[in-house]
C-alpha cells in the first residue's frame, strides 16, 4: 500500500490549539483520531508577537511568563488526551506567526503525518477560512484537516 493511500492510518497527529471554539473542536476530533489510529498526539500553541505590544516585547520576563503560561496551558490538553486514551501525547510551544511556524518549525521537527486545525482565525472571527488555517491547508507539506 502506497502512503498515498486514502486508508493510510496516521501515526503522528499534530493538532494546533487556541482559545477558538473551532480550535477544540479540532482538538476533540484530534484526540478520537489518535486513539483510534492508535497514533500518537503532538498539541501545539503559538505564542503569537501582535498579541503582545511593543513594551511587553522589549521585557523578557513579560514573554517569558507568556511562554510559561501557554506551557502550562498545554499540559492541562494534554492531561486530558491521556485521560481520553491516547497513549503518546507531547506538547510544542514555540513564537511567531502561527501559520508559518507551524508549518515551517513544528511539522518537521515533530515529524509530524496530518495537521489538524480549526477553520477559523483567533480574533476578528472571520466568515469564512482564517488566513493562518488557509496558509497551513496551503503549505504544510502533511495532509490537512481543517474542522469546523
Amino acid at each position: 500500500m502506497s502512503n498515498n493511500s486514502p486508508h493510510t492510518k496516521f501515526q503522528r497527529i499534530l493538532v494546533g490549539v487556541d482559545d477558538s471554539p473551532d480550535a477544540q473542536l479540532a482538538f476533540q476530533y484530534a484526540i478520537a483520531e489518535a486513539y483510534q489510529a492508535k497514533a500518537s498526539l503532538i498539541i501545539t500553541s503559538i505564542l503569537e508577537h501582535d498579541d503582545v505590544n511593543v513594551y511587553q516585547a522589549l521585557d523578557k520576563d513579560y514573554v517569558h511568563g507568556e511562554r510559561k503560561e501557554l506551557v502550562e496551558h498545554l499540559e492541562h490538553y494534554r492531561k486530558l488526551a491521556l485521560e481520553a486514551g491516547v497513549d503518546q501525547v507531547d506538547t510544542v510551544v514555540d513564537e511567531g506567526d502561527p501559520g508559518e511556524i507551524i508549518v515551517k518549525n513544528v511539522i518537521p521537527a515533530a515529524k509530524a503525518d496530518l495537521l489538524v486545525i480549526g477553520s477559523l482565525a483567533k480574533k476578528g472571527l472571520k466568515k469564512y477560512f482564517g488566513s493562518q488555517a488557509a496558509y497551513m491547508a496551503k503549505y504544510a507539506p502533511i495532509s490537512v484537516m481543517v474542522v469546523r
